[in-house]
């Protein structure tokens, strides 16, 4: 049997990893935590480190070699910030997860995030420039807005794209 593949992304802090971990023992996909399958691998540029943003600079092209048989062979979820540079063939759908500023705030304060990292993670929130960049990458009608603010409402995405996915299946195969 066939399963979609689907992309979950959002701002630092929004709950792509907490939902993409419960979905996948639920449903079935293969979840991939981009951030942790580039620290697996190495799969940084040769620019090294981001000084200013605190992080390394992920080698893309890389990533999408790492991912691409998977992909191909269906059935993942895929967690990352960014998601312009993955090819728009990959997913069956995309989620964007959206969180209130104060909520978010707190979550990556918790996380010892700089002051600079905190304001240029709930800029790119306010300005939803991760959701705007989702639906110029990709087909709108894949592109899904979720909040994520509470446990209720983590509860509530779930059984939104359980659903989805149940359909897509029945639809696919």
């Amino acid at each position: 049997m066939r399963l979609p593949n689907i992309l979950l992304t959002g701002t630092p802090g929004a709950g792509k990893t907490t939902q993409g971990k419960v979905l996948a023992s639920r449903t079935g996909p293969t979840y991939n935590n981009v951030g942790d399958l580039a620290q697996e691998g190495h799969l940084y540029g040769f620019d090294g480190f981001d000084e200013e943003c605190e992080c390394p600079i992920l080698d893309e092209d890389t990533v999408v070699d790492e991912l691409e048989n998977k992909m191909k062979e269906g059935g993942v979820i895929v967690d990352y910030h960014g998601c312009d540079f993955f090819p728009e063939r990959w997913f069956h759908i995309i989620f964007v997860l959206q969180t209130d500023n104060s909520v978010l705030y707190t979550r990556l304060e918790k996380r010892g995030y700089s002051v600079k990292k905190l304001q240029d993670s709930i800029e790119c929130e306010i300005f939803q420039i991760l959701y705007e960049e989702t639906m110029a990458s990709y087909n709108r009608e894949a592109v899904h807005r979720l909040p994520s603010n509470v446990p209720e409402e983590l509860e509530n995405n779930l059984e939104q794209i359980m659903k989805w996915i149940e359909q897509w299946i029945k639809d696919n195969n």
